[in-house]
């Protein structure tokens, strides 16, 4: 396996984590409904294993999340799905909860964007 290819599983992994954070479950949730060990989840996790495709699947339907989420969260589809999920999330809040939120939201964003610093504080 190349180092791109390394790099690539190390990305599903995390965001197999992230979906399963998500979920509230525990890597031993997910290897026990995915049928797979937990030695085996934790090495997907971090990109140390690599992953085959009935695995993938078992871990997809154990997570009750869509593949090309977890493939490629580039595809304009994917994207999508966030904006519909974040869509959700606002649906029951009063405008000024909404207001707050997306006040946090573009204080993370622009933090995200922020250049960031060489030098040690």
């Amino acid at each position: 396996m190349d180092e791109a290819q390394r790099v690539e599983y190390k990305i599903i992994g995390a965001r197999i984590r992230e979906f399963r954070q998500k979920r509230h479950m525990s890597q031993a949730d997910l290897a026990e409904k995915a049928n797979i060990t937990l030695s085996h989840i934790s090495n997907i996790e971090t990109g140390k294993s690599t992953l085959l495709l009935p695995t993938f699947i078992r871990i997809t339907e154990a997570l009750q999340v869509s593949a090309d989420v977890l493939l490629r969260s580039d595809v304009p589809e994917v994207n999508n799905i966030y904006k519909s999920e974040f869509a959700e999330i606002l649906e029951d809040c009063t405008p000024s909860e909404i207001e707050s939120i997306i006040k946090i939201v573009k204080e993370i964003k622009q933090s995200m964007h922020a250049p960031k610093s060489d030098a040690l504080i």
